[in-house]
């Protein structure tokens, strides 16, 4: 049987200059007798000779190389290989063998020159819900007060620490978490080997999630004010920490002066057809304002507007670019439902605004980190590079979900096994560039959904299968806060409950895990930055390899009973010994034996 090897990094891949060497590994009885390597020359697919080696990498391997010129055509290189037998024609692509061949997005492709920010894929994020996460030893008297919240109909509810959290005023509802208690709490994040933080929106707005923003250029008074956050940036420098805000573009809050749907005497938009904010709104023929969703205090802005363009993120000191400069200094932006800005009330010319956010902040910080909150499918933003990355639901969420928990994201009954759980991965990340795939924001759970923990029910013995996972599978990993300790919770508002700061609630195994993988990432250049080779996925057991030069680390996860693997002899898998470092698997004369729900991590060289 012919097999073959090939990942967009080193051994693969090697760059000298100007000169790209791409090699191709082959192993079987009937060898192609031409081997051709299909790439771009500015769109435009050509083919080039690939030689045969005559050193054999390993015993038993064939290498194929051939070189690209990196003077010409485009940074995203894309490439297929194409196997010639005297009477017929194979090809090879990141899904394996294909009797024709691939679409444009279905190659392999790796940028040179990379323009994106190469230190995300050296992080670990952590995701703050900021009301829920902790309280500032400084809290002035007027941070707590209570006003009300005209969207809800009702007064802001103010509640202690330890109170539960209940259904009723969900949006309403304060536990009195703010920015000077994340900087409280940053040295508690270095143990756990955070490196980035990622919040949800601080800015001024009357619900306690932000996203119904009253004033984008001031931090909301509950959680400090611009003062906290300035402490909290510089907190975060001096401790080595990358800081990313959430962008609330799509729409506004209808308290917001631009609105005002409540009469407070700005001259705003909703209830003036003469407001100098009025184009920065859609509105339907009687004179009522589109909204998000149907959610009438989200009312949507219409980017058809170049003044409303110019203040989001065209303008020399728009909103997207004021927070990236001194003396904010803040990393990025994570763009809340980007795929629905645009114009006239929906999302008419998208991919150009979006594109221009991505633009407007990498003018104000080079090195800016923009990614998109989709839910579905993000490749068309990231072909065409209209961000850096995307939360990675699609490529990573959702199958991990319907593999560990049997459930999709709508909560519905999807139990799949290990063959389709990685050919859903596989196939999501074959259309990304190696660069892109590192920078995928990969998470177990978030604030818009439940708790992966409380998904799991009856099998939250997988718990720690999934926290393998996220720590070694190709992306930056994200945690949402209180994961870490064992925190539980259906969706919202119970997946946002406050941080169980007492260790009596804290799942202390589970933190330790976290730690360990947290460590072993960071000492891996193979997991941050390597190449990713599924090696066996059957029923419930899958084992991938990540490579990077000489590096692997090899990753078995079993959901189901004790059992023996035999993996075989794939040349990826040829080291001079394997070192387990996390669960208690053993690898032996190619054969993995798995004890019952694990997950096994070794490493090699």
């Amino acid at each position: 049987m012919l097999t073959a090897w090939h990942l967009p990094v080193a051994p693969f891949i090697a760059q000298r200059q100007d000169r790209l060497t791409v090699t191709l590994w082959l192993r079987g009885e009937n060898l192609p007798a031409r081997v051709v390597l299909r790439t771009e020359l500015d769109n435009e697919e050509i083919s080039l000779s690939m030689r045969r080696s005559a050193r054999a990498p390993q015993p038993g391997v064939v290498a194929w190389r051939a070189d690209i010129n990196l003077n010409e055509g485009q940074p995203r290189r894309r490439y297929s290989f194409k196997l010639l037998w005297e009477d017929r024609q194979l090809w090879f692509t990141p899904q394996g063998f294909s009797r024709f061949p691939p679409a444009k997005l279905e190659r392999f492709a790796l940028d040179l020159p990379d323009n994106g920010p190469d230190w995300v894929a050296d992080q670990v994020f952590y995701q703050i819900f900021p009301d829920r996460f902790a309280r500032g030893k400084r809290q002035p008297i007027h941070q707590d007060n209570v006003y009300y919240h005209h969207a809800a109909g009702r007064e802001i509810v103010l509640r202690e620490w330890d109170e539960p959290v209940t259904a009723e005023a969900g949006g309403s509802t304060f536990y009195g978490g703010d920015l000077d208690g994340i900087s409280d709490k940053l040295p508690y994040l270095k143990t756990l080997g955070v490196t980035a933080l990622y919040l949800n929106p601080i800015f001024s707005a009357p619900s306690v999630h932000k996203y119904d923003t009253e004033d984008y250029r001031q931090v909301d008074p509950q959680f400090g004010g611009n003062g906290a956050l300035l402490r909290l940036r510089q907190n975060t420098l001096e401790q080595g920490m990358r800081l990313i805000l959430d962008g609330v573009f799509n729409h506004s809050g209808d308290s917001h002066a631009w609105f005002d749907r409540h009469n407070r005497g700005t001259g705003g938009a909703c209830h003036n057809p003469e407001s100098p904010w009025r184009d920065w709104y859609s509105f339907s023929a009687d004179g009522h304002a589109l909204d998000w969703l149907g959610y009438a205090s989200l009312p949507k802005l219409d980017f058809q507007s170049q003044t409303l363009v110019d203040e989001i993120y065209a303008g020399e000191d728009s909103i997207v670019r004021h927070w990236l400069k001194a003396p904010w200094h803040m990393d990025g932006w994570r763009l809340d439902v980007v795929h629905m800005l645009g114009e006239n009330g929906g999302a008419r010319n998208n991919l150009h605004h979006v594109s221009g956010i991505t633009r407007a902040a990498k003018a104000a910080r080079p090195d800016a980190y923009v990614f998109g909150e989709h839910f579905a499918d993000a490749r068309q933003w990231l072909q065409m590079d209209a961000e850096d990355a995307a939360m990675n639901y699609m490529g990573f969420t959702k199958p991990l979900w319907a593999f560990l928990a049997n459930t999709d994201l709508s909560y519905d009954p999807q139990n799949i096994d290990a063959r389709t759980c990685v050919a859903w991965m596989d196939n999501y990340r074959a259309s990304l560039s190696h660069q892109q795939q590192l920078r995928m924001f990969n998470q177990l759970d978030s604030h818009d959904t439940s708790r992966f923990k409380t998904l799991l029910g009856k099998d939250v013995a997988r718990l720690p299968l999934a926290v393998v996972w996220l720590f070694t599978w190709p992306g930056v990993p994200c945690i949402y806060y209180g994961d870490e300790v064992g925190l539980d919770g259906a969706n919202d508002p119970f997946c946002r409950k406050p941080f169980p700061w007492d260790k009596r609630q804290q799942d202390t195994e589970l933190l330790a895990l976290y730690q360990r993988m947290a460590k072993l990432r960071h000492r891996s250049q193979a997991l941050r930055h390597g190449g990713c080779q599924v090696i066996y996925a059957e029923d419930n057991v899958v084992v991938f390899v990540r490579v990077l030069k000489q590096q692997r680390v090899l990753v078995a996860i079993n959901r189901g009973e004790s059992c023996e693997v035999v993996v075989g002899d794939p040349p990826l898998l040829h080291v001079k010994a394997w070192h387990l470092k996390e669960g208690k698997g053993t690898f032996e004369k190619e054969v993995l034996t798995l004890p019952a729900v694990s997950a096994s991590v070794w490493m090699g060289n």
